[in-house]
């Protein structure tokens, strides 16, 4: 009875999780079409005027200093060195799914970040805080992957670390990263409001359907050796 009860138990909060990322992704799809929507349809440049009236009165040269370090821990010129280091450490390490994620979902997200920017082709917002800068707008693709590369480490903390209160701590640190990384970009006036957002929302998209199907095809091919190994011990 006890046995049943426990099974129970593991499979409503496993359902539950899962429920709760389906809610999450349909939510984040919502904002990303809502974003797309009101800046490419409806044209309603209100709420990003609004973002950028409320910061104004906040930029003063430490604050812009702190936030172009911060703005440079979600730049591709970083990050892909950063992918490329990971994937030769987890390589060495002999942990090659882990190695396989990185590497899949590094690639993936930039090169959907470039297409989206292309399809879309929305032009930077005027006069930038650190001077000119090249390229399209929508999405963000700082947040875009920001949220990608450190969402990658949310989920191998998550599932890595055993101490609960140093992988809450982690979580959370990267998670106020995350979002700090945003707010920079519409800060320093390179990226409108709706852009961070939209970026937000795409690159969690892309980070849980991602890792979910990188996990089904790992848990395919270990079954295929185990069921290769009984029948070489046969």
């Amino acid at each position: 009875m006890a046995m049943e009860v426990k099974k129970r138990q593991t499979w409503l909060s496993i359902l539950t999780i899962e429920f709760l990322f389906v809610l999450l992704l349909l939510f984040a799809l919502i904002i990303f079409i809502y974003a797309a929507r009101m800046v490419f349809i409806v044209e309603n440049s209100g709420f990003d005027q609004n973002v950028f009236n409320a910061i104004r009165p906040l930029i003063n040269s430490g604050l812009t200093g702190f936030m172009l370090f911060i703005t440079f821990l979600g730049k591709h010129d970083l990050l892909i060195p950063l992918n490329f280091i990971l994937i030769a450490f987890f390589i060495y390490r002999k942990e090659k799914w882990f190695a396989t994620r990185i590497a899949a979902l590094s690639l993936s997200s930039l090169l959907l970040m470039f297409v989206l920017k292309f399809y879309f082709q929305r032009e930077r917002p005027d006069l930038p805080v650190i001077g000119d800068v090249s390229g399209y707008s929508f999405p963000s693709g700082h947040a875009l992957i920001s949220v990608v590369f450190y969402g990658m480490f949310i989920h191998m903390i998550w599932h890595e670390v055993k101490l609960k209160w140093l992988r809450i701590a982690l979580i959370i640190l990267l998670a106020i990263l995350i979002l700090l990384i945003a707010f920079s970009r519409v800060y320093l006036r390179v990226h409108y409001a709706s852009d961070v957002i939209a970026g937000i929302a795409v690159g969690f998209i892309w980070l849980v359907l991602s890792l979910n199907i990188i996990h089904r095809i790992e848990k395919r091919f270990v079954a295929r050796r185990a069921l290769k190994a009984e029948g070489l011990e046969k």
